[in-house]
């Protein structure tokens, strides 16, 4: 995998929207299908940076199918470097779309204990601003939908202090 790739799928990661009438249509379908190619390239050996570049390409609010990849993507990965890299990526995933960001949560609790442990004692080392900020995005997910049921909840920034 060319080491440029994690800014390439940070970069595709970005798809044109529907409301978008400046960029034509071919490059939109162009970078929708380079997305989906970089993600299904990904083996799961690209380590905590590669989970990082993922979870920071979620950028989109309509993906149309393609964030599918990237999820599962992101399944390939040993669940230590999955809970380290998403502790890695706390600022971005506080600025992608609401539903990204619980989707991404919902997987890394569903991986299990371990990448639950990784990302709980990685984000400890956050920025207290960031580790606050994730704090209150866990929350409002375990209060909606993404990680409203009793299997998601309480185990992620546990314990809350």
């Amino acid at each position: 995998m060319p080491l440029d790739w994690k800014v390439e799928i940070v970069e595709c990661g970005d798809l044109v929207q529907d409301d978008d009438e400046v960029t034509p249509a071919d490059e939109a379908e162009r970078r929708w299908n380079r997305y989906v190619e970089l993600a299904d390239s990904v083996t799961g050996d690209e380590g905590p940076a590669g989970v990082a570049a993922i979870v920071s390409s979620l950028k989109a609010e309509e993906d149309y199918g393609a964030y599918q990849a990237a999820h599962a993507a992101l399944g390939r990965f040993p669940h230590s470097d999955l809970g380290q890299g998403v502790a890695d990526a706390a600022k971005e995933l506080l600025s992608i779309p609401r539903d990204g960001s619980g989707n991404i949560l919902l997987i890394l609790t569903q991986a299990g204990p371990v990448a639950v442990d990784a990302f709980n004692e990685a984000i400890q080392a956050a920025d207290p601003d960031v580790r606050i900020s994730i704090r209150e995005l866990v929350e409002f997910h375990e209060s909606e939908e993404w990680l409203s049921e009793s299997s998601a909840r309480n185990l992620l920034l546990m314990p809350r202090t």
